[in-house]
This record gives C-alpha cells, structure tokens and sequence, in this order.
C-alpha cells in the first residue's frame, strides 16, 4: 500500500454492497416479498459512466429482490450477487474469475458482513455513516452518507485520477448501455 492517490489510480475494479451504500439503507417490504429501496441518481450515473468507460463493477449484497436486480441490469452491471451471505468466498471467486488483483481493488461496504472483504482488498472505503469498525478499517471515508453520494464519490476520484471523467458529454441512460452491448 502506497499513497492513496496513486493506489486509487491503480485500481482494476470496484466491488459494492447495497444496502448502506448504494442506498440510506432503508428497506420496505411489499407484500410479494420484493423491498423498495431508494437510490440516488447521481451515485447510478457514476456506476454506468463507469461501466461505459470499460471499468470492472461487482455488487456483492445480502440484499435479495427482482427490483434490485432490475436495477443494477439497469446501471450495466452483469457482475453481481444478490442474498449473498459469503462474501469473502463470492469475492474471492470473482477476483480468480476476472483476474483482478485484490490489492488493486475498492471495495465499499457499510456494516459488519463487510469487514471480511474490506480486509481483502487493498483499497477497503466506506460512506461517512458506516459501522465504527468499517470506518476503522477504510483507507478513505467518504464525505458523503450512504445513498447519497458516496458511490460516485469514489468512482469520480478514481475516474479522475485515471483522466477518464467527465471525457464526452453523451453521458448515460440505460437505453444507451443497452445499444453499446
């Protein structure tokens, strides 16, 4: 581990929880046994600017549900695990799979089901309102809570340490992710 500036600009991949992180946290159940979740925009358009620009997202989440699967096909993002209760065995399987370097990964979590994987990763992040023992073991915490900001927070330092944000004005919708596939 060096500076972080410079370990960042390094990074090969972003891996996310959800719940916490992509989200406040909050959860509603309906009665079909989905959840309504409430996610910000802005952390959705740095994940698909991100995928557009041929960055390697996972979501590794114990959060489960049709609407949050619909979401992250939404965003791009074909690498993901929903009801997850392993993470550290799912995590390290995606990293054999993709060839990724855990020492040059970002990992953000939010609470305790977390801390394994963070401990994996050589970029382990959080949002300013995780758990004490993530906060203890982030190398960055963001500004920003979870759900609001936090994702594009560190997916826009990373973009820019790498000169890859905001490099075309096309931005990203759904529809256009769909076409470049």
């Amino acid at each position: 581990m060096g500076n972080f500036k410079e370990d960042i600009a390094a990074a090969e991949a972003f891996i996310f929880d959800v719940d916490g992180v992509m989200t406040d946290g909050g959860i509603i159940p309906t009665v079909d046994g989905d959840f309504i979740r409430r996610y910000n925009a802005k952390d959705g358009y740095a994940l698909a600017y991100a995928i557009k620009r041929g960055y390697k997202v996972c979501i590794i989440t114990g959060g489960r549900g049709p609407t949050l699967e619909r979401r992250l096909q939404m965003l791009g993002i074909t690498r993901y695990w929903t009801d997850c209760m392993d993470k550290i065995a799912v995590l390290r399987q995606y990293f054999a799979e993709e060839g990724i370097d855990p020492a040059r990964a970002i990992y953000m979590g939010d609470d305790i089901p977390d801390l394994e994987c963070m401990r994996e990763v050589g970029i382990p992040v959080c949002p300013a309102d995780a758990a004490s023992e993530v906060l203890e073991t982030s190398r960055y915490v963001s500004e920003f809570r979870g759900g609001e900001g936090a994702v594009r927070d560190i997916i826009e330092q990373v973009l820019r340490a790498r000169g890859d944000w905001a490099r075309d004005s096309q931005g990203v919708t759904p529809s256009s992710l769909a076409a470049s596939r």
